[in-house]
């Protein structure tokens, strides 16, 4: 088990005390409160930096492919939908 360590901070008086009152209300010690805030973010970082790392290996993946021949240019692409989207529209009359 890791040993506890003590984090001081420095918060606004009219801060701390919102945040006092709202734990108190909430029948639950500050401290616990922090734990829970910063557990918290912890995951948000780690879920942003692994969702920054799986679109990065997506891009890239395009891009290789772009390089070795297999891709599609833009423009053809949206050529190809806007034609799509008119035999929709001229199907749906």
């Amino acid at each position: 088990m890791p040993e506890d360590a003590v984090f001081t901070m420095t918060l606004d008086a009219e801060l701390r005390a919102a945040f006092m009152a709202e734990a108190a209300a909430e029948d639950r010690p500050a401290s616990q409160v922090v734990r829970e805030l910063m557990r918290d973010y912890i995951e948000r970082r780690r879920q942003s930096r692994d969702d920054d790392t799986y679109l990065h290996r997506k891009v890239e993946a395009g891009r290789a492919s772009m390089r070795a021949g297999q891709g599609r240019p833009n423009d053809e692409v949206k050529a190809d939908f806007a034609a799509r989207r008119a035999r929709l529209a001229g199907s749906d009359a």
